[in-house]
């Protein structure tokens, strides 16, 4: 009767699973139940869908179907390559867990590492990890910490200073440095992404952009990673902007925290189902190194400069960083093989984003004179 009111059978059959096997909404559903009714259901399912629920039993190790991914499944959330994949590719995905897999060359093993690490449903495990191509390779990332370094390497050499290089002034003349005074020029709101302040910063940006970066360009692919890392820089230097208006900015930890923050975020959310080793300590890990870049950061802002230098870069890029992984990259991470475009939260966050940076524009434009900010001369 439900299919009357235009319902498909994939989810009539989803809600009469729904009433049948979980009438305490726990919103689990016990393998054993589950897997005799698939078998003698009397509704009419296309045999892909069928399939489907084969693929979602034998990927459980717990011995629960959850009725939330049922649903993804049976719907049309999920990309049609997922879909034919599973009605296609049975014998693929129905198998022992990739752990258990012998044989394995050194590229395949470090795929089923990252696999492990970013994805915390079995099906989307063995899905990457069959599918999986080295090309297009993650290269964002990695041309991203390249530039860094040369840059770095250039004026390191130049000034013959490692550390605290914001304490010389022909480091703040650079034309990629964010800074309050240039703000005209619309380049230096991301382009400080390539300036750090010494050996220490690049060296904790590069170590993390490469340890999280990678393994989730690689899942996720360079245009979605590629946005939530720029999103998270040109958020650094608009709120930078607006909350710390004579600071400059330098480093690219706004877009480092995005990452870092939507990776722990999603972590979090699905702690059941991620199966990385030693997350908790991990976890913890991450944090106490994340709070303390960002206690140095605050040092540094308000230490006494030298005579010869104005206002330290500001600590707030960090902090609209983690707001935007926590925000935007959440949502990102947990839509593997997902049209982001069918979301409506995703258009919430484009909106709101959208939204923010109009914000930015006009306060950068008139709020500095209306408000008389002093801001100390550009270097």
């Amino acid at each position: 009767s439900l299919c009357c009111f235009g319902l498909s059978s994939g989810l009539c059959f989803c809600l009469f699973i729904y009433f049948q096997l979980d009438p305490e909404n726990t919103g689990f559903i016990a393998v054993e139940n589950f897997t005799s009714l698939v078998e003698h259901h009397e509704l009419q399912l296309d045999p892909s869908k069928l399939d489907m629920l084969l693929a979602l039993v034998q990927s459980n190790e717990d011995g629960q179907v959850c009725y939330q991914e049922l649903i993804e499944l049976m719907s049309s959330k999920r990309s049609s390559s997922f879909r034919r994949a599973i009605a296609n590719g049975r014998r693929t995905l129905q198998r022992e867990i990739l752990l258990d897999e012998t044989g394995l060359g050194l590229y395949k093993r470090f795929v089923r590492y990252v696999a492990y690490e970013i994805l915390p449903c079995e099906t989307d495990r063995r899905w990457y990890f069959h599918q999986n191509r080295l090309c297009p390779p993650p290269v964002f990332i990695a041309i991203v910490t390249i530039v860094q370094i040369i840059v770095f390497m250039c004026y390191g050499i130049m000034l013959n200073k490692w550390v605290l290089q914001t304490y010389q002034p022909d480091f703040m003349k650079s034309p990629l440095v964010y800074h309050p005074g240039h703000r005209a020029q619309v380049w230096r709101f991301f382009s400080y992404m390539f300036m750090h302040v010494g050996l220490e910063q690049l060296g904790f940006n590069a170590l993390l952009q490469l340890m999280i970066g990678v393994p989730l360009e690689m899942v996720h692919g360079i245009l979605r990673i590629s946005l939530l890392y720029m999103a998270g820089v040109l958020a650094g230097s608009l709120t930078v902007s607006i909350t710390d208006m004579r600071a400059p900015v330098v480093g690219g930890s706004g877009g480092v925290y995005a990452l870092c923050s939507a990776h722990l975020a999603n972590v979090v959310m699905n702690w059941a189902g991620m199966r990385c080793p030693y997350k908790l300590l991990r976890m913890i890990l991450a944090l106490v190194c994340m709070s303390s870049e960002v206690g140095r950061a605050v040092w540094l802002r308000f230490s006494p400069p030298l005579p010869s230098s104005g206002p330290q870069p500001s600590f707030m890029a960090h902090l609209s960083g983690a707001v935007v992984g926590i925000s935007m990259g959440l949502l990102i991470l947990r839509s593997y093989e997902e049209s982001l475009q069918k979301q409506c939260s995703w258009w919430v966050i484009v909106f709101s984003f959208i939204t923010f940076l109009l914000f930015a524009i006009f306060w950068n434009i008139f709020a500095y004179e209306l408000l008389g900010v002093q801001i100390p001369p550009p270097p």
